[in-house]
């Protein structure tokens, strides 16, 4: 196995399901020591620092709520404390529902900005001075096929996810010049228990209108985020990959 980030710390927030525990444990089968954030869910959060450590590396978890600055700050001073200087950071902590314009409220406009985009800024930011002043940074966020293209029931969401992309294509230039990286991905339908707040009937149509016809694994968009945050990526920022099967191609 490729130990690609050996003496790297990795921290890696929504770290217990999905995008975020594929993501962890393959940064720690590559060498890397991973901090990693839930909301709630502590059992499946513990099962995968159990998971990296059982591959011989180093791993904690904290709960975090990312639209708050105090509990980003404190994940943040936990894991330096713990691990030591945050090298690799990947942002997967988000939220994802599904509502009619005539449905959607202030509140819950507000609650999945507060989210997906506010907590993508204090995360970042949490961790990105360190990274200048040490003279080395990898970061990825993770956006959304909906902020590339129309989604009627997700007006909230994909206007979130949209500013991660915009606010990952600004930082790239900002951080550019201290050799910290920053880019993206922005996923289509992967075997998440996000994707079930659709029907079982909106998901099989999806599935129909996606070129690879399939709907995609964590462990798929894992190898993307992989790719953006080794050296094999060393001339690449500001970017957000498509991981759609083919989705984002079409008109």
């Amino acid at each position: 196995m490729d130990m690609a980030f050996a003496g790297k710390v990795a921290l890696v927030t929504g770290g217990s399901r999905g995008i975020g525990r594929a993501t962890a444990l393959r940064l720690a089968s590559e060498g890397a020591d991973v901090a990693l954030s839930y909301v709630t869910r502590a059992e499946e959060a513990n099962a995968v620092v159990a998971g990296i450590e059982a591959l011989g590396r180093r791993a904690m978890c904290a709960p975090c709520d990312v639209s708050k600055p105090d509990d980003v700050n404190r994940l943040v001073d936990g894991a330096r404390a713990r691990l030591g200087p945050i090298d690799l950071l990947v942002h997967c902590g988000a939220i994802s529902t599904m509502r009619d314009h005539n449905g959607l409220t202030y509140e819950e406009w507000r609650r999945m900005i507060d989210v997906n985009l506010n907590g993508t800024f204090l995360v970042v930011f949490a961790v990105k001075d360190e990274m200048i002043e040490r003279g080395f940074g990898r970061i990825v966020t993770v956006s959304s096929l909906a902020a590339l293209r129309p989604r009627k029931m997700q007006i909230h969401y994909a206007s979130a996810k949209a500013g991660v992309i915009a606010m990952t294509r600004c930082c790239s230039e900002a951080f550019a010049p201290h050799n910290v990286r920053i880019n993206g991905v922005a996923p289509g339908l992967i075997e998440t228990e996000m994707v079930h707040v659709l029907s079982d009937a909106a998901i099989a149509r999806v599935v129909g209108e996606t070129p690879m016809g399939r709907v995609g694994q964590p462990e798929e968009v894992a190898s993307v985020i992989r790719f953006l945050l080794s050296e094999e990526s060393s001339f690449m920022t500001g970017h957000t990959l498509g991981v759609s099967g083919g989705r984002l191609t079409l008109p």
